[in-house]
């Protein structure tokens, strides 16, 4: 009979020891071969990088690699090179920009005394105009430029230096335009009233004679331009000051022709008018007769005023007239003062616009008490209205 053999589970039991005995070898091999390939290979990789050839093209790509790194940092080098020295020059830039203004503003503190004084002047002359504004100093913090002894900009504070140079410029150039307005004001209102008081003496034959600008009054020798120096072209008070100046002057002389001509009431109250120049009816005979002046009722005893500055030509009687003052004005223009009940002033006596001259009376052909106000030009009477209406025009210029 044949043993039995005894069953195992999932069957073929001897396949399965067999192919077991396979499987153990197997991993080994692979291994071992493997490492072989690994060893082959780097060492074929060793000699390939060991060829004379090969090995020199590597390292000439490590060279180029290395320079191009080199050429980098030399750039990057540049750069920030670069950078610090415009970061030191602006720096530098900045310091100087503050030196000069702060140079800027102790001229313009010396032109704005000059300008201060012109607009006192003006004042006091009755012209008026917008107020001078005054520069910028060091107790300004935020506008004021430091001295040319301020710390100097730093690499911490350049940005803070910039903002006081541009906060610095702008104090200065405001208050460069805001005193260009107030000369302009000056010089435009002087202007206005010279050629009001001259247009109006004008237009009564009384000329006035101005001075002449000094503005074109310039020399010296002649010098290649210094690279550096100051140009006169550049921003300034001086000239608009000086237009000032010329302005004033002008106007100050027309005012002393509109004070010297005799445009001005000869009584200080000017009462009615009983008699006006040119033809009218005759009070003593009712024919028509020419009337050389301006009659004033006025009381007796009433002060006669000189109408302009001049000197006392004549001091006596004259037929019609009776007791008579006469006095000479620049310009050969001749005021007479009738039917005066006393003489205040003597032959040669220098006499202003205003000044207490004699009484008025009813001497000489009179019908009762009143002032005789005549005008003469070459010895001929002239027509007194127009020049008190030019006295009224000029005292309205003078007190605007």
């Amino acid at each position: 009979m044949r043993p039995k053999v005894a069953s195992k589970p999932f069957g073929k039991p001897a396949q399965a020891e067999s192919n077991g005995s396979r499987l153990a070898i197997r991993p080994f091999t692979l291994y071992a071969g493997f490492a072989a390939l690994l060893a082959t290979n780097a060492l074929t990789l060793v000699g390939f990088l060991m060829a004379p050839d090969v090995s020199r093209l590597f390292v000439n790509q490590n060279d180029q690699a290395f320079s191009a790194y080199e050429d980098r940092i030399s750039q990057l080098r540049l750069e920030v090179d670069r950078l610090q020295s415009r970061h030191y020059a602006q720096a530098g830039d900045i310091n100087l920009q503050l030196q000069e203004l702060a140079q800027q503003q102790e001229v313009l503190v010396e032109q704005h005394q000059y300008v201060k004084q012109l607009a006192d002047k003006a004042a006091a002359m009755g012209i008026d105009s917008a107020e001078v504004p005054a520069p910028a100093t060091d107790d300004d913090d935020d506008a004021a430029p430091p001295s040319s002894d301020a710390p100097t900009a730093t690499d911490g504070d350049s940005d803070t230096a910039e903002a006081k140079v541009a906060a610095a410029t702008a104090s200065v150039n405001k208050m460069m335009d805001d005193s260009r307005l107030a000369l302009a004001a000056l010089s435009d209102e002087a202007s206005r009233k010279t050629d009001k008081i001259v247009g109006t003496l004008q237009s009564i034959g009384i000329q006035t004679k101005l001075p002449d600008s000094d503005a074109d009054a310039e020399g010296g020798p002649l010098l290649p331009p210094v690279d550096g120096a100051p140009d006169a072209s550049s921003a300034s008070l001086i000239d608009d000051a000086n237009d000032v100046a010329v302005a004033l002057d002008r106007y100050q002389a027309a005012r002393t022709a509109a004070d010297q001509a005799p445009i001005h009431k000869p009584v200080a109250t000017m009462t009615r008018i009983s008699s006006i120049f040119g033809n009218r009816k005759d009070p003593f005979t009712g024919r028509l007769a020419f009337h050389p002046g301006i009659d004033f009722a006025s009381p007796q005893g009433t002060t006669v005023l000189s109408a302009g500055d001049g000197k006392v030509s004549f001091v006596g009687q004259i037929n019609g007239y009776g007791n008579v003052v006469e006095v000479t004005h620049p310009g050969g223009l001749v005021t007479r003062y009738g039917h005066l009940s006393a003489f205040l002033v003597k032959v040669g006596d220098a006499v202003d616009s205003g000044s207490p001259i004699a009484r008025v009376g009813s001497t000489g052909r009179s019908t009762g008490p009143h002032l005789h106000f005549e005008v003469r030009r070459a010895d001929n009477a002239v027509d007194p209205a127009q020049y008190l209406a030019a006295g009224k025009v000029l005292q309205q210029v003078l007190a605007s």
